[in-house]
């Protein structure tokens, strides 16, 4: 690590994307030691501050200064299949030239390769073990481990690398219970500067302070997340007392400008009247009426502008209110009799070993919640029901329209703009009606017409879900891989309320308990090298302590 104590500045920072879409704009912030959730609506920007940070983007303004090295988890890791687990790790020239020494070989370039990383393997073992990861071994590859396995080894090859700034996008995406519990002590162990973005209450919960990000700004918060709510809450109470002070206010000034206007033109009636009766000498008569003219024009001036200030006070008090907009997900009618017959699964063995012994039936609108551990095969499962893989036994057949929308996303063409992925699902759709569908979840004008590949994690799912959903046929079974992943927590909610309202089949494979819970879940599968049936009691239990 460096001996430079660990810190992070940006400095008018500035970013916007090809298209001209502005992300940042003068930003100012500074990260010191201590653990840090960076927290915002999707969408806002913090995916792209944090490669900005990590040198993955270059800023159009401004400077990112680091006192020491830093190590960047992106959200959606990708890694070469082929790679071995030390190659992944980083660690593979180090071991392999410790190897040679080993069987005799003292040729120069292997020490020159270790340097003074001699117990690097040892190192690299037990930072597996850490992350429960004890299992995998040096030697395999990745195509052997799951997408949440992948995540847990780019953080031990950071972990490794031993760097002064750590930045974490969405880590527990794809964990388990178990994995998570593993990730969550290696955050609260880490003494550097760590920025982390997560939607994961509990994780969040561990940070010593929240960076709320906002129009391109940074609001700070002392605390974890629970002390951000509550010092939001009173914030936000305030706010709404303030807009409702300005409002009486604005009215009362609305309520002056309309009696000022009925006694100025009274007064001007009045002075016409003695004008024309000419009861007093024109001169006077002229003179009295300028003054009452020059009179109700400081009057009215002076009450146009105590409205025009009324008016502003109140704007700037609603701007403190929070009021974000939040998706709009109206499935379409989708209802499946109960007991008619939906999927089968016959003697089942997936790609990568998991089962399904005897027969399997799903019927009616079940709802029903896939849950295991990272690499049981709850992905392989969907994809083989969904047909994009075969299974090497038995057989899959769902008997009405399903569509399944991937925890990665890649349904999605990154050059092609949101619009005309949309439009892609659904080729008889008129533009009007791909645009309406679209402003429900929040790309309305200009930002339908974002390339996909611009996109955050949040907005990426609110397009895939809007392609999704405007398929045709409308689907009667709807999977769904780990979809809150990358969620804010609006948008959650608001998923949630919608899959509540779901009239089909519904399969969910998540690691998101709570969520799973919320949504009405009617049978709880397990896939632990065969599927069964369980209760969420027993999943939270054999989740946690396996």
């Amino acid at each position: 690590m460096s001996t430079f104590p660990p810190s992070l500045t940006c400095t008018s920072l500035s970013f916007a994307w090809p298209d001209g879409t502005e992300v940042f704009d003068d930003l100012q912030v500074a990260f010191g030691p201590g653990r840090t959730g960076l927290i915002g609506v999707n969408g806002s920007g913090k995916s792209t501050l944090l490669k900005l940070i990590a040198g993955e983007l270059t800023p159009a303004d401004g400077v990112v200064r680091l006192a020491g090295e830093v190590g960047y988890l992106p959200q959606n890791v990708t890694l070469d299949t082929e790679l071995r687990v030390d190659e992944a790790l980083g660690i593979a020239a180090r071991r392999a030239a410790l190897h040679a020494i080993e069987a005799g070989d003292v040729g120069e370039e292997h020490f020159t390769a270790v340097g003074d990383d001699w117990d690097v393997e040892e190192r690299a073992v037990a930072t597996l073990d850490q992350l429960g990861l004890g299992h995998i071994g040096l030697d395999r590859t990745i195509g052997e481990v799951s997408g949440g396995e992948s995540v847990l080894l780019r953080l031990a090859a950071l972990l490794l690398s031993r760097p002064d700034v750590l930045l974490l996008d969405e880590p527990t995406n794809n964990l388990d219970l178990y994995a998570r519990q593993r990730l969550y002590s290696a955050v609260e162990a880490w003494s550097g500067v760590l920025i982390v973005i997560s939607h994961d209450r509990e994780l969040l919960d561990l940070v010593d302070q929240i960076a709320d990000l906002r129009d391109g700004r940074i609001t700070w918060y002392g605390g974890n997340f629970s002390a951000y709510e509550e010092a939001l809450a009173t914030e936000q109470e305030a706010a709404e007392r303030l807009v409702r002070v300005a409002e009486a206010d604005l009215k009362r000034q609305k309520r002056e400008l309309t009696d000022a206007h009925v006694k100025l033109a009274r007064r001007v009636r009045y002075g016409q009247k003695m004008y024309d009766t000419k009861r007093e000498p024109r001169a006077v008569m002229k003179m009295r009426k300028r003054t009452a003219q020059e009179s109700a024009g400081k009057h009215r001036i002076l009450h146009e502008e105590k409205l025009t200030e009324a008016k502003e006070r109140l704007d700037e008090a609603v701007e403190a209110v929070r009021d974000d907009d939040e998706i709009r997900v109206d499935l379409p009618y989708t209802a499946v009799p109960p007991g008619r017959s939906v999927l089968t699964l016959r003697q089942l063995r997936l790609a990568y070993g998991a089962q399904v012994r005897g027969e399997f039936e799903l019927r009616g609108p079940e709802r029903i919640a896939l849950v295991g551990r990272n690499g049981a095969g709850k992905t392989t499962l969907l994809r083989t029901i969904s047909g994009e893989l075969a299974p090497t036994e038995g057989e899959a057949l769902a008997h009405v329209p399903l569509r399944f929308l991937p925890q990665r996303l890649d349904v999605l063409d990154g050059e092609r703009t949101v619009a005309e992925n949309v439009a892609r699902s659904a080729p008889d759709a008129s533009n009007n009606r791909v645009r309406a569908r679209l402003a429900r979840f929040l790309f309305k004008g200009a930002r339908a017409d974002q390339r996909a590949a611009t996109l955050s994690g949040g907005e990426r799912f609110r397009a895939a879900l809007a392609a999704l959903l405007l398929a045709e046929p409308a689907p009667q079974l709807l999977m769904l891989d780990e979809p809150t992943n990358n969620l804010d927590m609006a948008s959650v909610k608001q998923l949630t309320s919608a899959l509540e309202s779901y009239e089909g089949a519904l399969i969910v494979a998540s690691h998101d308990l709570p969520f799973l819970e919320s949504i009405g879940i009617t049978r709880w599968l397990l896939l632990d090298g065969e599927l069964r049936d369980t209760t969420a009691e027993e999943v939270r239990t054999a989740m946690a302590t396996s």
